[in-house]
């Protein structure tokens, strides 16, 4: 396949090695004395490393490839530590690789590894993805005069997942809302078009701590309050993703298989 992929001038590469750190995907290595890409798989060509190099002797070209494999990299990132790990995913986050970092997640979580915290201060100067400042328009109507107040269609309390109890009887038999945080910010018709008839339960997979909990308890209510159905309501932001790859994880803990519907809402509040 044809794709961006990173290229060295083995002419103005000097062998100084700067370009390495920049790579926590294995990309590159120092072979007689010079910098050289020794696989294709492990390059995203998103060229993270270009800027490290101080004779300019690394550009990004078209050609031909084998597909970027971030299972494989994965690999060598995780034997490689944490700090490879955090290292990698802010570099997937800065470049807004929403697929690969919620590939990355999964993997992370599949193996039981925790998911390092990834700083703010990481984030590109003008924000990543989910912290980048935008001005929002509002949508404005006039309602009609025979518009009927809005009413709350909340069934249950509480709804942050680190308050719920996970043997609570309104659980059992239950069809699960599981949402972002954000969500009900974001999206202005939540409650009639999400929350109606469903218990909910709600957590951030990027600012909240003890993921490893979340998936235990979500993994208690699968197993024993046979849940009918589980809907899921994220923000379009990578971060976000997590919220599935814990709910799949807590099911493969419960043993349980469950269709899982996921709706994903932009920042503009409209549904993907």
């Amino acid at each position: 396949m044809k794709r961006e992929i990173i290229t060295i001038d083995e002419s103005k590469c000097n062998g100084c090695g700067k370009c390495i750190p920049g790579c926590p995907e294995g990309a590159l290595q120092i072979i007689d004395g010079k910098a050289r890409l020794v696989s294709d798989l492990f390059c995203d060509g998103l060229g993270a490393c270009i800027g490290d190099c101080p004779e300019d002797a690394i550009s990004v070209e078209t050609r031909e490839a084998e597909a970027y494999d971030e299972a494989k990299v994965m690999e060598n990132i995780i034997e490689a530590g944490p700090n490879t790990i955090k290292a990698h995913l802010k570099h997937l986050r800065d470049h807004d690789q929403q697929e690969y970092f919620e590939q990355a997640l999964a993997i992370l979580l599949r193996q039981g590894l925790p998911i390092p915290k990834v700083d703010e201060e990481s984030c590109p100067t003008d924000g990543c993805t989910g912290t980048k400042p935008q001005k929002l328009q509002p949508q404005t109507s006039q309602p009609a005069k025979t518009e009927i107040p809005a009413t709350s269609k909340l069934r249950q309390w509480p709804v942050q997942l680190h308050l719920i109890n996970p043997n609570a009887p309104y659980l059992q038999n239950s069809d699960l809302l599981i949402a972002a945080d954000c969500v009900p910010f974001a999206f202005a018709d939540f409650h009639n078009r999400f929350m109606e008839g469903k218990v909910v339960i709600n957590f951030c997979p990027k600012l909240d701590y003890g993921l490893e909990t979340y998936i235990d308890k979500l993994a208690q209510i699968f197993k024993n309050q046979n849940i009918r159905s589980i809907t899921i309501v994220r923000m379009e932001v990578p971060c976000c993703g997590g919220i599935e790859h814990i709910v799949e994880k807590a099911m493969q803990q419960a043993e349980i298989i469950k269709m899982i519907k996921v709706n994903v809402i932009s920042i503009a509040g409209k549904i993907l």
